[in-house]
């Protein structure tokens, strides 16, 4: 098997349309490119090389609750709690520069000249919501990128629904305890997962759209597939199957699924009007 290197690496993502300066989410599969020299943190460092510190660069950081599960921590720590998103954003967390949202459930590391912007505000604003590290990239003309997974592995997607108040998502109604870098534990808010999937976007019938209307660039890198796109191309696409439904599926408005309960369902602490948690939110104390 040939070996993938980081000048590989570096070319593909050039022609694919990264360059230096733009912000970008990533989600990826290491398994995806073959064997690469380096491992995780040689894709890590061709992406920061092709951004230069005046991009952003964005990974996911999610423990997907495992933190309640059996053998979990019980809380999360931004400092030491693992991500089930795979090698790379595993790896990426850790590096010397990359800062660590707050959300407990769902945080996003972040690296490069937007990176504390995007991120010191999360545990007090929707997880997914437009003004969470997703959304604010989103608002500042940013792309995703997808290197050897498909469109269900699209965070953004999310945003889209939250921001258009996807009544199958709760709006800060989950509590997880968290233990910040200063040793202080607190009360974290994250979404109420929905009790089912979306017919919609967890099984993303948008994809065909972004396809068929010419809305991504694809290229290949070693044994990777490569696909990258405009979040704003993405939310209009994504927008529409919302609106409208999509391959015989109701809209979102008619859809019946709601948020999940479980142990740690709570009443929201969000002010909708406000746009921001109530006074007596725990948020506001850390």
């Amino acid at each position: 098997m040939d070996v993938v290197t980081r000048a590989q690496i570096v070319a593909g993502l050039r022609e694919l349309g990264l360059a230096a300066g733009i912000g970008v989410i990533v989600h990826s599969s290491l398994k995806s490119f073959g064997r690469v020299e380096g491992g995780a943190l040689t894709v890590i460092e061709a992406l920061m090389e092709v951004l230069t510190p005046q991009g952003t660069l964005l990974l996911p950081s999610f423990n997907h609750n495992s933190i309640v599960e059996e053998g979990g921590a019980g809380y999360y720590d931004p400092l030491h709690t693992p991500t089930s998103n795979g090698a790379i954003p595993d790896l990426f967390w850790r590096l010397p520069g990359v800062l660590r949202s707050l959300d407990p459930t769902h945080p996003v590391a972040a690296w490069g000249r937007h990176a504390a912007a995007y991120t010191a505000g999360h545990h007090r604003t929707l997880t997914m919501g437009p003004r969470s590290p997703l959304g604010l990239l989103h608002r500042d003309g940013g792309y995703g990128l997808l290197l050897g997974v498909g469109y269900d592995s699209n965070t953004f997607h999310h945003v889209v629904e939250m921001s258009r108040g996807a009544p199958c998502l709760g709006r800060r109604s989950e509590e997880y305890a968290v233990q910040l870098p200063d040793g202080r534990r607190v009360a974290g808010r994250t979404w109420g997962w929905r009790a089912l999937e979306c017919p919609l976007d967890d099984h993303p019938r948008y994809a065909a759209e972004m396809q068929t209307r010419g809305l991504q660039r694809v290229a290949q890198i070693g044994a990777c597939r490569a696909t990258f796109f405009r979040l704003s191309d993405c939310c209009e696409v994504v927008a529409m199957a919302l609106e409208h439904g999509r391959d015989g599926f109701p809209p979102c408005a008619a859809c019946p699924i709601r948020p999940r309960r479980v142990a740690q369902t709570v009443d929201s602490d969000w002010d909708e009007q406000a746009g921001q948690p109530l006074p007596n939110s725990a948020a506001w104390t850390y």
